[in-house]
């Protein structure tokens, strides 16, 4: 048995140098505390990077059969009051939203941006101007002053009679049904507080768009109009931020929300910004099985004055365009493997310590070299 154990000394690959010659040197102290700092932060490094889940990319062709997309978003406009601004959704072809599922609220903002009151949940379906007005079980009939031969016992009966006469109704607190609705108080504010809108809507899952525009929104003969008296397009500054805005669920992306915090600002009145965007289908599988679906898009910004002055059509506004990609990106947590990330660790100690060996050999042999040639005298 002895005899084997001395056999077995052969293969010893760490032979132990004899105390009394071993050598400690300053440069030696100073490599071995650098080296042990390099390796702290290899370790760490590695550490970090061993507990961040390993996330695979595949991209396919949708065949998800969800019939609805969620749109969130958060709109600051400082300039104009929450009276003289509606939020309208429509489809690709044309066909307003009139049955939308949504959770809007308009939250009224000082010029400075502070909130002035509570928010309020914001009703965003488009108004239809009916063919005829009943006026069955009522026992007066107010006037529609001349612009049409039935009653007005409204107010948005008055203006709906002046919409189809395509007069202006500039005097509108002088309209007996229209002055409990403050509308004196209305215009005067309209310029002096701004108006932040957020929440969220669900609409079909179809290419679409949404908007948010001065003036009360109606739809006349399958036409989208929005009435902006008594003022001008050309009053309204639409200058806005987008602090956030997204589509599905949400999730640490860039591009899940590339818009997030864009202040833009208009020039002049009567601007138009437009944002075409390209939503891609994302679903994202997480380390436990949970699955996220959602959405990133790309987008492209283009803003343009509308008037009759610049020949553009359009109004002012902050328009956005939305398109479905038929392809679909699917992102998957992974667990890294233990024995890579005990391999690294191996790699890193030995790599670093065969390193710093070979520099303190080089720099103590240097030293010996120099200190000889000093004491025979043969160095200049």
């Amino acid at each position: 048995m002895w005899e084997v154990l001395k056999k077995l000394r052969r293969f010893d690959a760490y032979p132990k140098t004899l105390e009394d010659v071993r050598i400690q040197t300053y440069g030696g102290g100073a490599i071995t505390i650098i080296s042990f700092m390099i390796m702290g932060l290899l370790f760490w490094s590695e550490l970090v990077n061993y507990m961040t889940p390993n996330i695979t990319e595949e991209l396919f062709v949708d065949t998800s059969r969800s019939p609805n997309i969620q749109i969130n978003l958060d709109f600051i406009i400082p300039k104009i009051s929450c009276d003289f601004l509606a939020l309208d959704a429509m489809d690709s072809s044309g066909e307003q939203h009139l049955e939308i599922n949504h959770n809007i609220y308009k939250r009224r903002l000082d010029l400075e941006g502070k909130p002035i009151e509570a928010p309020k949940k914001e009703n965003i379906t488009v108004k239809i101007k009916s063919e005829s007005t009943e006026t069955t079980n009522k026992t007066e009939c107010g006037s529609c002053y001349g612009a049409a031969d039935r009653c007005c016992n409204t107010c948005e009966e008055v203006k709906e009679a002046y919409r189809e006469r395509k007069w202006a109704l500039d005097n509108v607190q002088n309209i007996s049904q229209c002055k409990d609705e403050k509308y004196g108080e209305k215009l005067k504010t309209a310029f002096m507080q701004g108006c932040q809108i957020y929440g969220s809507l669900i609409v079909n899952r179809v290419s679409g768009s949404f908007h948010v525009a001065p003036g009360e929104s109606f739809s006349v003969s399958h036409l989208h109009v929005h009435d902006v008296q008594p003022f001008s397009s050309s009053d309204f500054n639409t200058s806005h931020r987008i602090r956030h805005l997204s589509f599905g669920e949400s999730i640490d992306s860039q591009t899940h929300n590339p818009l997030k915090d864009l202040q833009v600002h208009a020039l002049e009145g009567s601007t138009m910004f437009q944002y075409y965007i390209k939503i891609v289908p994302t679903s994202y599988i997480r380390k436990d099985g949970t699955v996220i679906s959602t959405n990133q898009f790309s987008v492209t910004k283009h803003q343009k004055v509308v008037s009759i002055v610049s020949g553009e059509s359009g109004m002012p506004g902050i328009f956005f365009q939305y398109e479905l990609s038929p392809l679909m990106v699917k992102f998957t947590e992974k667990e890294r493997s233990f024995g890579h990330f005990v391999t690294n660790l191996c790699a890193i100690i030995g790599g670093v310590y065969t390193v710093a060996g070979l520099l303190d050999t080089f720099l103590y042999h240097s030293v010996k070299l120099i200190q000889r040639k000093m004491e025979l005298g043969k160095l200049h």
